[in-house]
């Protein structure tokens, strides 16, 4: 008779390499769970009008404005901004800003603190309004 138990055991080999291979891509996890976990956030923190900014801390060195705009999709975001070292423009500080169409989706990039970016777990949170108005909010490159 054919070797079947050799066949079914590389199947099975295979089957959990394909499982085992690939890192938990977060868009494919069902997005109901973590909706349906308000943000610790109390609203009245958020911008009661636009820009409706939040600040991004941790942020992994090579990280790039498409990583971040992939990391909030689905959200309404309207632009990103990381601040490079000034002595050294190839280097990124680690922190940066994303702002949002509205409302509703700068709540829920907050849902998103503490979630992993690259190898890291960024830092979500409100930027300080009194801040953005100050000459230090420079969207020029």
């Amino acid at each position: 008779p054919p070797p079947v138990p050799a066949a079914s055991t590389t199947w099975h080999s295979n089957d959990d390499d394909v499982y085992r291979a690939p890192p938990i891509d977060r868009s494919l996890l069902p997005t109901a769970p973590r909706a349906a976990r308000e943000p610790n956030i109390d609203r009245s923190r958020l911008p009661k009008s636009p820009p409706y900014t939040a600040f991004l801390g941790n942020l992994p060195y090579d990280v790039t404005e498409e990583s971040i705009k992939d990391f909030f999709r689905g959200l309404n975001i309207s632009a990103v901004r990381l601040p490079r070292e000034p002595t050294n423009p190839e280097r990124l500080k680690g922190f940066g800003y994303a702002e949002f169409e509205d409302i509703d989706s700068l709540f829920q990039a907050l849902s998103l603190n503490e979630e992993s970016l690259g190898n890291r777990r960024i830092r979500v949170d409100v930027a300080d309004q009194a801040q953005d108005k100050g000459e230090s909010w420079d969207w020029g490159g």
